[in-house]
């Protein structure tokens, strides 16, 4: 039924001269996206909107699942595509809804829209006739024009295109108008909703994984890869970066107090962190933090874990309740594969009593007992990392 999709979008229509640049990486966005469904596709840019038009045998749901992982999208109208004369119009627009709605009683609206100023019939007289039309030939159809249940889009264009239904897109920016980000990325629940949350913003997102053999096995690591490869739906590819954080990890645990290990070990990580974004040219770092959720998540312990920072740190959870991060882990298809039993580094190592109002300089004065090797071992840990290109 359907040979196109109009893509709305909300907030880039309010960009003003720079608008063209949002509205391209959209249309870059989408063109990349369509590249794995089934068909061909062009993607058109014309008047403030976004159209693609399909052929080839495409799937019309594939093709509008693969667009609502699209962020910039508002709304994804499937569109049938008529002849523009008149009577020709009339009778394919009453055709489809009769199909569309035959088993149910539905108040309408016409609203009509000519980018073709030659069309004989001006907007206003296709809203009456074709309204007209509809209320002769579809008995369950009423006219409501101030709260319809469904609008009839009509524009005329070289053709005319006629949508009814709308579907919810993510909202959001295009990928890749915000600059870049690296995203400490575990096996938990949180820091995979932390990307995708980001990445909604227009931020491209790279990753940084700590792993740690042999306390962590493959399938810790997997795990990682496959929660990488899931939000690389809605945020492109990632590049993952997966460091080896055993010997890292013991020297701090032989030279440290162990009420304070996750805290020492989280500041090596976010420089670690810092140091492969600015490697990657990234602007800033994510994490999946909220407040008071663990004991290196308290004001006190962030705080410490900050001062190690050049460049900002986005926690978009940071005010989350854990049941609403859950919700939006099974939103992005994230949890299943987030509560898998596989532990990260961070849980094998935790304190039973860790610090959770760890002081700077007494911090400070515990990781002066790394000074020998310390800086040697990140180093040789960054070198020798594991890349993989996830999408």
């Amino acid at each position: 039924m359907y040979q196109a999709f109009l893509i709305k979008y909300s907030e880039i229509g309010i960009k003003g001269k720079n608008r063209y640049i949002f509205e391209d990486a959209l249309r870059s966005r989408v063109t990349e996206k369509l590249q794995r469904c089934q068909g061909e596709f062009k993607v058109e840019k014309e008047q403030g909107r976004i159209y693609v038009e399909a052929s080839g045998g495409f799937d019309a749901e594939e093709i509008t699942g693969a667009l609502t992982k699209v962020f910039g999208i508002a709304g994804i109208c499937p569109v049938v595509l008529l002849e523009k004369e008149f009577e020709a119009l009339k009778t394919g627009v009453l055709r489809y809804l009769k199909e569309e709605f035959a088993d149910t009683k539905q108040t309408f609206k016409v609203k009509a829209k000519r980018s073709d100023k030659d069309y004989p019939r001006t907007s206003p007289e296709i809203c009456m006739d074709l309204g007209e039309a509809i209320i002769e030939e579809c008995g369950n159809m009423t006219v409501d024009v101030h709260n319809p249940d469904i609008y009839v889009n009509i524009e005329i264009r070289s053709e005319a295109y006629v949508y009814v239904k709308s579907i919810k897109g993510p909202g959001g920016m295009p990928v890749g108008t915000s600059g870049q980000a690296m995203l400490l990325l575990s096996g938990g629940i949180d820091s995979p909703v932390a990307g995708y949350m980001i990445a909604k913003r227009g931020v491209r997102v790279h990753a940084v994984y700590f792993h740690a053999p042999p306390y962590t096995s493959e399938r810790a690591k997997q795990k990682v890869v496959d929660l990488a490869r899931i939000i690389s739906e809605y945020t492109g590819p990632i590049q993952l970066h997966i460091i080896n954080f055993t010997e890292i990890q013991m020297y701090i645990y032989d030279k440290c107090p162990h009420d304070e290990l996750t805290i020492i070990m989280r500041r090596y990580m976010m420089k670690i962190a810092e140091e492969l974004a600015v490697m990657s040219d990234c602007e800033a770092l994510i994490t999946g933090e909220s407040i008071g959720q663990v004991a290196s998540q308290t004001t006190k312990s962030l705080s410490v874990t900050n001062e190690v920072c050049h460049m900002p740190v986005f926690r978009p959870l940071i005010a989350f309740d854990k049941q609403d991060i859950i919700q939006l882990a099974e939103k992005i298809g994230t949890f299943e594969t987030s509560i898998q039993p596989y532990e990260d580094c961070c849980t094998i190592f935790v304190a039973k009593h860790p610090v959770t109002k760890p002081v700077l300089e007494k911090i400070k004065k515990s990781e002066k007992k790394l000074e020998d090797k310390i800086e040697e071992m990140v180093g040789c840990a960054v070198k020798e990392r594991e890349v993989l290109r996830i999408r």
